[in-house]
């Protein structure tokens, strides 16, 4: 019976023998490999990544993390390649052709014509004595001892390898380009990472005529007029130069609603709160989340030569997805 079956145990097993794998693996992080790192690096083209099967769909993802990270890069299907893709790949390219046995027919049936065009070709096999590997510039090995299926059929292990000297690639050649967490931003726009990393204050900040301002010589329902229009939950206060002097907020009103201030008669400028809390327009908005959560507070001032230019509240963090 199937609730009999202790699943735990055998997914462990799997996943020491993958484990195990990889330790192994370590060792072919060698002359081979540094050289193939610095063919990638020294390419003026696209690292074109092909494999079948399984190894294929880890080809896939191979492709996709050189490319995050710095390195133009894309996935060929070989059999595709073999009825005209072949034709995206050009003289400034670098191949990766991915095959565990080492003999993939269809990988195996380009490898003329790539040699024919001059472009250098890395092969990624567990068998050093296969026909890629003896083709290739440049063999990176990944064998491994077993697969994790206890018929050694299924590709796990060996594709779990494949993997990690794919990453191993292309992130060694990341750090030898010097690749920042801007540049991953750029490649990432979309993302929620991509946002952290590239939208600015003044990207979500109001301004204009959307900014609420008064000055410190209006009334407390005036500002409090103001604050409503706006709808950011406060409201700056400037002086007759136009220079901030303060911040109006829900939270002010309702400390003076317990104290039962005149809000026609008083003034803004005598019960604002002076010196708040800004930041710079060009700074992340990423750094602005921050500001609020460690002062505890859901509004900001943006300034420039202490100028005011724009506020923004949480709220607009959260439409923007920063938060």
């Amino acid at each position: 019976m199937s609730h009999m079956f202790d699943f735990c145990t055998h997914g462990r097993k799997v996943m020491e023998t993958e484990i195990d794998a990889l330790q192994n693996i370590q060792q072919y992080i060698n002359s081979e490999f540094a050289a193939a790192c610095e063919l990638i690096y020294q390419c003026q083209g696209k690292v074109i990544v092909m494999g079948m099967g399984k190894s294929g769909h880890i080809g896939n993802k191979i492709a996709a993390t050189f490319a995050s990270t710095g390195t133009p890069a894309f996935f060929v299907h070989p059999g595709e390649a073999s009825h005209g893709d072949l034709g995206m790949i050009k003289k400034d390219d670098v191949v990766l052709a991915i095959s565990n046995s080492g003999e993939a027919s269809e990988i195996m049936a380009l490898l003329p014509v790539i040699k024919r065009l001059g472009i250098p070709l890395i092969s990624m096999t567990g068998k050093p004595e296969s026909s890629m590997a003896k083709f290739a510039q440049i063999h990176l090995q990944i064998t491994v001892e077993k697969e994790a299926c206890p018929l050694n059929l299924a590709p796990t292990s060996s594709t779990t390898a494949t993997l990690v000297m794919g990453d191993a690639l292309a992130i060694a050649v990341m750090e030898a380009r010097g690749f920042t967490a801007d540049d991953f931003a750029l490649s990432h726009p979309g993302g929620a990472l991509g946002r952290k990393l590239l939208m600015r204050i003044s990207d979500v900040m109001h301004q204009g005529d959307l900014l609420p301002i008064v000055n410190e010589e209006a009334s407390i329902k005036d500002a409090l007029l103001e604050v409503s229009r706006k709808g950011l939950g406060m409201t700056a206060i400037v002086d007759n130069a136009q220079q901030l002097t303060g911040i109006f907020t829900d939270g002010d009103l309702r400390r003076l609603l317990d104290n039962r201030v005149d809000i026609h008669s008083t003034c803004i400028g005598d019960v604002m709160t002076r010196h708040p809390s800004t930041i710079s327009p060009n700074l992340l908005a990423a750094e602005g989340l921050k500001i609020m959560e460690d002062r505890k507070i859901n509004g900001l001032l943006v300034t420039e030569d202490k100028r005011l230019v724009g506020a923004l509240n949480m709220h607009d963090l959260l439409k923007a997805g920063v938060m």
